[in-house]
């Protein structure tokens, strides 16, 4: 039988990140086809610059039996415009599949996961460092010949598997590879892991893909949920404050007393109260006054201290995070190593004031316990010995109300509060934006530090501002400068701007 000439092969990229089943995804695809008699291959490019590194998985695949066509070359990476199929696991990676041109409209479907995993840069930035939504899912329409987007990774946790099994089921409902479902299961089959939760997400996927409609809404947010210890405070939130705020203090309380208890939580809305006199403004009921103030204390009086971080670390929620996000199956063995680097400094608030003051001014104590921390350390909080450690370090939660951290935090948000209330009848837009200033209040170490010392410029030059026309956008463009730049080199330079028109004044 003469061989026939060889078909153009269809060409299909997987971006997949650390866990979530690319490599398997790629194999599936390439058994389904060689199971067919069809000539198949895949390689894979891993990185890991994002995220817990984001890999492309590449197959082509040759239509026609084996024995009618000639053996192929097939490519090794894929070749901007020359896609067919491109499957991303997460919404951000559809993106950056656009952004390398590997997405076309005259030819490519792409399949695309609408839930998000923050990229590093959006979790460092200083402010909100997050993608828009609605902008990377149009870039993903506009550039696709076909956009399939839904949350195939909320499919794939209600069965009990990962992404890659909803995935490949969306992929084999678009009809772009000439098998029937049935072929695409035996794959999963064959491959004799996992088979049940696997064609269990598989069946997810291909229904999600089958009877979409329309594209799909962002997440909303979740609904704070008030235990019986939070009742009473839930209770009074409801007395207390007006409607339009009750939302965010049912949020602010829940954080509060995670962080520490419900006494904590209890004393979030004492700070409160008295504000609320005070910002009836512009806005008649100091709607945004009172919900950024309520916003940025509750993230102020739940700042990141090293006792935090341990037990957040050690939590059997992270445990369990973890595992799924690895794949680790029931019996396998999953080692995690946190590294520890704390400062002479944060160790030192971790401490009753006294101490921790004490230990700062030592011209012995504070030389050795730099020595001792400089190198940092690796823990291993999936063995008892690490578990143990950070369980101590974590024990320190009792003393946080008495700690030198506490000490110093509490002043300044004092400090701050007493500002937005004294301004609040006199110049309500300025209070607003004094309210929200402590957003550049973030992360703990180097991070905090550098946020801290921007917030505390800012509050320096208010006394130049008082009574200006212009002082609350003064205050906004100084904070979205200290946002935008965290060398402080634009903040700086928008305050050298100041003094002169201070003055002036």
């Amino acid at each position: 039988m003469p061989l026939e000439a060889t078909p153009r092969p269809i060409k299909i990229a997987i971006l997949a990140m650390g866990g979530e089943g690319g490599g398997v995804l790629a194999d599936w695809i390439v058994a389904t086809a060689e199971h067919a008699g069809f000539h198949a291959q895949s390689t894979s490019v891993p990185g890991v610059a994002q995220r817990t590194g984001a890999t492309i998985y590449y197959v082509e695949v040759l239509p026609g039996p084996r024995d009618r066509t000639r053996t192929p070359v097939l490519g090794l990476m894929p070749v901007p415009g020359d896609v067919d199929v491109v499957i991303a696991s997460e919404l951000m990676e559809a993106a950056r599949a656009v952004q390398r041109g590997l997405v076309t409209p005259d030819r490519t479907v792409l399949i695309a996961s609408s839930n998000r995993v923050y990229a590093l840069p959006e979790k460092m930035a200083m402010g909100d460092g997050r993608k828009d939504y609605a902008s990377l899912y149009e870039a993903g329409r506009s550039a696709a010949r076909e956009f399939i987007c839904r949350d195939f990774s909320a499919l794939a946790e209600r069965s009990g598997s990962v992404i890659s099994a909803t995935l490949f089921g969306a992929l084999a409902a678009t009809g772009t590879l000439p098998w029937e479902r049935q072929a695409f299961e035996a794959a999963i089959e064959r491959g004799g892991i996992g088979v049940a939760a696997s064609l269990q997400a598989f069946d997810a996927g291909f229904r999600a893909q089958a009877g979409a409609s329309g594209p799909p809404s962002a997440p909303p947010p979740a609904e704070t949920a008030i235990d019986a210890r939070l009742a009473p405070l839930d209770a009074r939130i409801g007395h207390e404050f007006p409607a339009p705020l009750q939302d965010i203090l049912r949020a602010g309380i829940v954080r509060a007393a995670d962080y520490q208890d419900p006494a904590y939580a209890a004393l979030y809305l004492d700070r409160l109260r008295p504000l609320l006199d005070a910002a009836r403004g512009a806005d008649g009921a100091g709607a945004r006054l009172l919900r950024e103030t309520a916003r940025y204390l509750a993230l102020w009086m739940t700042y990141e201290d090293t006792v935090r971080v341990a037990e957040l670390k050690i939590r059997a929620t992270r445990f369990e995070r973890v595992r799924q996000q690895h794949g680790a199956r029931a019996g396998q063995t999953l080692r995690i190593n946190e590294f520890f680097h704390p400062r002479p400094e944060e160790i030192a608030d971790m401490l009753p004031a006294a101490l921790g003051r004490w230990l700062l001014a030592s011209r012995w104590a504070g030389p050795l316990l730099a020595r001792a921390t400089r190198g940092g350390r690796v823990v291993r909080t999936s063995g008892l010995r690490g578990f143990l450690l950070l369980y101590g370090v974590a024990s320190f939660k009792r003393l946080r109300p008495r700690s030198l951290r506490q000490e110093r935090e509490t002043a300044g948000m004092l400090d701050w509060l007493d500002r937005v209330a004294q301004l609040a009848p006199v110049d309500y837009d300025l209070a607003c934006e004094i309210a929200e200033c402590p957003r550049l209040i973030k992360g703990y170490g180097d991070t905090h530090a550098r946020g801290l010392g921007s917030y505390r410029k800012i509050i320096a030059v208010l006394p130049a501002l008082l009574g200006r026309d212009d002082a609350a956008r003064t205050v906004a463009g100084l904070r979205e400068a200290a946002l935008a730049d965290d060398s402080g080199e634009r903040l700086a330079r928008r305050l050298a701007d100041i003094e002169p028109a201070a003055h002036e004044v």
